[in-house]
């Protein structure tokens, strides 16, 4: 039998009785291709797994937290100041997102909570972590070749959120999107939101697709699910807010490195907007 101690559906029994087409949640009314904010470009955002000391990492998703420490200090020495997604899109809004970078924590590792918050709190920072809602207190199963590593828990989840991290969804079992059924689609987006929001006590409003794979259903079906915005990882014809592209970040980056990546993420960003706008040309009369 599957061990579900720890898990949402545990510590909130009752909440997933509710069938996904009886969840009424609030429908955004962007197009699930639209431009992610005012302004031509992405905001630059960074795509974290794991920080801890892993001997094996063959998917390369751990950042040692020596050299996570070294590269949130090369953050704040450009100036830059490294926030949720969620403060990030408000802050674009606004035409304050200057210096403001996104972080990101996908899977929703138990290291999160031991290593990263204490050294982004150390500057001021704060991020968003991406958890998997079914599978809170358990671990990274899906990762057949990598080592096993704990996933954050219910209350580890709640106290995350009650201090201000932000608790996005990354889908209910770390399930590639693309290609799957309306009807599971549907699921695995409003499902998961309905269970963290009982979780954190407070709306959910991001999402960050499992494996960063997204296609248009996909997209779409976030959007009906009334997410604000989601995160993929590649450019693509996609790319707005319900696609919104990062760049991962390794243990091998140091300063020379980000910088590089951030000068590819403007490149492929003026890339994409080139294709778009040829795109838009050739469909016109």
């Amino acid at each position: 039998m599957e061990n579900e101690r720890g898990t949402v559906r545990s510590a909130r029994a009752g909440v997933t009785g509710a069938p996904a087409d009886r969840a009424r949640l609030p429908r955004s009314r962007r197009p699930a291709g639209e431009s992610a904010l005012p302004g031509s470009s992405s905001p630059w955002i960074l795509m974290y797994h794991s920080v801890a000391v892993e001997k094996e990492d063959p998917y390369r998703l751990t950042v040692s937290p020596e050299r996570f420490a070294e590269q949130i200090a090369w953050l704040h020495r450009r100036g830059r100041r490294g926030v949720s997604v969620r403060e990030l899109i408000r802050a674009r809004a606004r035409g304050q997102d200057d210096k403001l970078v996104g972080l990101t924590f996908d899977d929703g590792y138990a290291d999160f909570a031991r290593y990263a918050v204490p050294i982004l709190q150390a500057y001021g920072f704060t991020a968003t972590a991406y958890v998997v809602a079914d599978l809170l207190g358990q671990d990274n199963g899906w990762d057949i070749e990598g080592p096993r590593k704990k996933l954050l828990t219910v209350d580890e989840v709640t106290e995350l959120a009650a201090a201000g991290w932000e608790i996005g969804s990354h889908g209910l079992g770390h399930r590639a999107l693309p290609g799957l059924p309306a009807e599971v689609l549907a699921v695995q987006t409003r499902q998961s939101r309905l269970l963290l929001e009982e979780v954190v006590g407070g709306p959910v409003t991001g999402f960050c697709y499992p494996y960063g794979a997204v296609d248009a259903p996909a997209a779409a079906a976030v959007r009906e699910a009334g997410y604000d915005y989601a995160c993929a990882i590649a450019h693509s014809p996609l790319t707005g807010l319900y696609a919104l592209p990062r760049c991962y970040v390794g243990d091998r980056d140091g300063a020379w490195r980000l910088r590089a990546k951030k000068g590819r993420h403007r490149l492929r960003d003026a890339v994409t907007g080139l294709k778009r706008e040829r795109a838009r040309t050739e469909r016109r009369p």
